[in-house]
């Protein structure tokens, strides 16, 4: 990429499209554009291809998405599939057809199976039953890469896709019941240490390992493969790190001073008992990450205090 050149970030008002806009906008890259969902609908295919042929972005980063945790997951599984396969179908359509020079689609470690060899590599993608609480959305999310790649080879175009793990920061969504597990951590340890608590249940048993990868370092990566990446097969996003659930409550308590005592719900699930990526692909290319989680975690708490969306019950 050009620092003059034309480029579209999807979702850019969200966690992961915003902290691109800052990547972008850090390394000198002078000409984004943006739409939001009012402005844009992009589950609306007509409206899609309007704005690209009006536009004509030269590169794409499709960060878009519907989002959420477990509950919302396994309660909307139909609104998950459908949401997500229209507006990644036709962003990566439209920007086919209108010549864009590069796209790059950003999905989620949960395409992998459920009980995928642990790190993760790229190459076990479909070898094995999904995790069946995000299934809906892992579907979504294969068909996003897989289209890309498929393009790529009846077309010629330049296409990629990037898996990251579990990711966390600023502009994150701290909704009491429809965030991922660190978010909702910070967001229900703070109330607690708040209204003088003197315990937290949390889902599950604590048990399952999980990785996390500060949002500005996906980004960072998402420009470095845009400028250095080109191929079917995605890339994987993480730090190649891992702790378990319980850990990970431990570490947020701490950060945020809340001193009571945590408890387990073992009647909720636990989701996936394991998730940690192998990220020797893009340690090859010459990329790592910068952020550990518990200063990440620290920054996250302070975007939490000054985020309008923790008001929201």
């Amino acid at each position: 990429m050009e620092l003059s050149s034309k480029i579209y970030v999807a979702g850019h008002r969200g966690m992961v499209g915003s902290a691109i806009v800052r990547e972008l906008k850090r390394q000198g890259y002078n000409n984004i554009i943006t739409r939001t969902h009012s402005e844009l609908d992009l589950t609306n295919q007509n409206a899609v291809n309007a704005f690209f042929e009006q536009e004509k972005p030269e590169y794409v980063f499709l960060a878009a998405a519907k989002v959420g945790g477990i509950i919302a997951n396994h309660t909307a599984l139909a609104d998950f599939m459908y949401e997500n396969m229209m507006l990644e179908m036709n962003v990566i359509n439209a920007a086919w057809r209108n010549g864009c020079k590069k796209l790059e689609f950003l999905g989620s470690s949960c395409i992998y199976p459920r009980m995928a060899p642990q790190p993760m590599p790229e190459s076990c993608l479909l070898t094995g039953e999904l995790e069946q609480t995000n299934e809906a959305y892992a579907l979504a999310k294969i068909s996003g890469l897989k289209y890309c790649e498929y393009l790529n080879r009846q077309y010629g175009t330049d296409f990629i896709s990037l898996m990251p793990t579990n990711l966390y920061g600023p502009n994150d969504n701290y909704h009491p019941t429809h965030s991922h597990v660190l978010p909702a951590l910070i967001r229900r340890f703070h109330e607690a240490k708040e209204l003088g608590l003197s315990e937290v249940t949390c889902w599950g048993d604590g048990s399952p390992l999980r990785e996390f990868l500060y949002v500005d370092d996906l980004a960072n990566l998402c420009v470095f493969l845009m400028n250095n990446y080109s191929g079917n097969e995605t890339v994987n996003a993480g730090t190649g790190k891992e702790l378990s659930i319980k850990e990970l409550t431990e570490l947020v308590a701490k950060v945020i001073g809340y001193e009571g005592n945590i408890l387990w719900d073992t009647t909720k699930p636990n989701g996936t008992p394991r998730k940690l990526l192998d990220v020797s692909k893009a340690k090859a290319m010459g990329w790592t990450y910068r952020i550990e989680l518990e200063d990440g975690i620290r920054m996250s708490y302070h975007d939490f205090l000054n985020n309008p969306m923790r008001a929201e019950r």
